[in-house]
């Protein structure tokens, strides 16, 4: 019998399932019980506030081992915030239900927004991020991200400047396109060195109409 994911087992509170989740969500390749386990090995079983109120960068890193050992510091300090609970409920519209494999040949697109299901925010100051599974004959809202976090600096990491838009960037990091009202040169390139295709679509719109 398989073993219980983060999100869906019983013994873990549901506040708590939630930062795990989002916090996987924003590291590569990383899944929700991928990151219970580097929680584990970082802080002990089981999860509490006051654990995960401690975790620092350089733990997160050293839990996680090879999986992390070449993950951004900017994107890890991303995912800490998650985990500390920064805006792990954002308010939006629901989500339609989605397991990963659902979708075959589908792609990941994020887009900037404000309020609703809109595409109506700039990369740098939107307030959340629309995330959708697109293929060629359906689309599914999968989840909100919020787009403003906040992580503590580690003794392990030189530049003590958080970068903001490399956070953002790593709150999305695991899809493919990203669609803005607008962007700036900067978080341009820190986006495509992600991995995203980003592109512009000045007059906004409904955000699930973009694909």
């Amino acid at each position: 019998m398989p073993e219980p994911s983060p999100t869906t087992d019983p013994a873990l509170p549901r506040e708590l399932a939630l930062r795990i989740g989002l916090a996987a969500r924003a590291l590569p390749g990383v899944s929700a019980a991928r990151m219970l386990d580097i929680l584990d090995a970082a802080v002990g079983l089981p999860v509490t506030v006051s654990k995960l109120d401690g975790l620092t960068v350089k733990a997160l890193r050293k839990g996680g081992g090879e999986d992390l050992m070449r993950v951004a510091p900017d994107t890890l300090k991303a995912a800490l915030a998650l985990l500390k609970g920064h805006d792990a409920a954002p308010d939006g519209p629901p989500c339609d239900p989605y397991s990963d494999g659902d979708m075959p040949d589908s792609l990941r697109v994020a887009c900037a927004s404000n309020g609703g299901e809109l595409l109506d925010g700039h990369f740098g100051s939107c307030g959340r991020f629309l995330v959708y599974q697109v293929s060629a004959d359906e689309v599914r809202l999968i989840d909100v991200r919020p787009a403003d976090v906040e992580a503590d600096v580690d003794a392990d990491v030189e530049d003590p400047d958080v970068d903001k838009n490399a956070l953002r960037v790593g709150v999305i990091a695991d899809c493919h396109i990203l669609y803005v009202v607008s962007i700036g040169g900067p978080p341009v390139a820190k986006v495509v060195r992600a991995g995203l295709h980003p592109i512009k679509r000045p007059a906004g719109g409904p955000a699930r109409d973009r694909r």
